[in-house]
């Protein structure tokens, strides 16, 4: 059976809330592509979202938020995260910080490492179910070696029967994926150009007093 399909508005955003409460998987547009999400508590959540996908659990999952505020719920925010948030959150940047150590989060989430992928959307939606549910951990809503579903339609094509509810905001607004960067270590570094320059990131650690490390080849 497909997936329920409902608009990206208040009712259908109270209707998602819901699925991912009862442990559902519901796919939501983002500022770029649309995505996949399962509620952090979810037993076998993260799991559920590589078996829709298609893909072994080769790499983390992003976990998009609320606000900045919400990060440190789930990450340590030093100094060059906490400069990079206040500077593009919501937007095109992921930040890689240490996961908080006395919050137990699932080993899948991030294949056991101690970082986590931080990001908060430019979108009402995703940040309307974080801001009700917590931290969402979410992906990118197509099967593996497949293209990005561009709308609800694609989705369906593709995921149809595997997750339980589309908010459908329309076609998705596309562009480059959010730029990566790793706050892990004393000197930030890039770890993926995408919608923010790596000048920009260094214009704004500069401006913070601090350095970046060397941008991927």
């Amino acid at each position: 059976m497909s997936a329920r399909v409902v608009a990206d508005d208040a009712d259908g955003r109270a209707a998602a809330v819901d699925v991912l409460r009862a442990g559902g998987i519901v796919a939501l547009p983002t500022d770029t592509v649309y995505g996949i999400a399962v509620a952090l508590g979810t037993p076998g959540g993260i799991e559920r979202l590589f078996q829709v996908k298609r893909r072994p659990p080769d790499k983390g999952i992003m976990v998009l938020l609320d606000s900045a505020s919400q990060a440190s719920s789930i990450g340590v925010m030093g100094w060059a995260a906490t400069a990079l948030a206040d500077a593009f959150w919501p937007g095109g940047l992921t930040v890689v910080v240490p996961q908080r150590t006395d919050v137990p989060l699932p080993s899948a989430l991030t294949r056991g490492a101690s970082t986590i992928g931080l990001r908060v959307a430019d979108h009402a939606a995703p940040r309307t179910l974080a801001r009700a549910l917590g931290p969402l951990p979410t992906t990118s809503a197509n099967v593996s070696g497949l293209p990005e579903a561009g709308d609800a339609s694609e989705i369906v094509d593709q995921l149809g029967d595997a997750i339980d509810l589309i908010l459908d905001g329309g076609p998705a607004h596309g562009g480059p994926a959010s730029t990566v960067v790793d706050c892990t270590a004393d000197t930030p570094r890039v770890l993926r150009v995408g919608a923010i320059t790596p000048a920009r990131v260094a214009q704004v650690l500069d401006a913070a007093g601090l350095a970046t490390g060397p941008e991927p080849s």
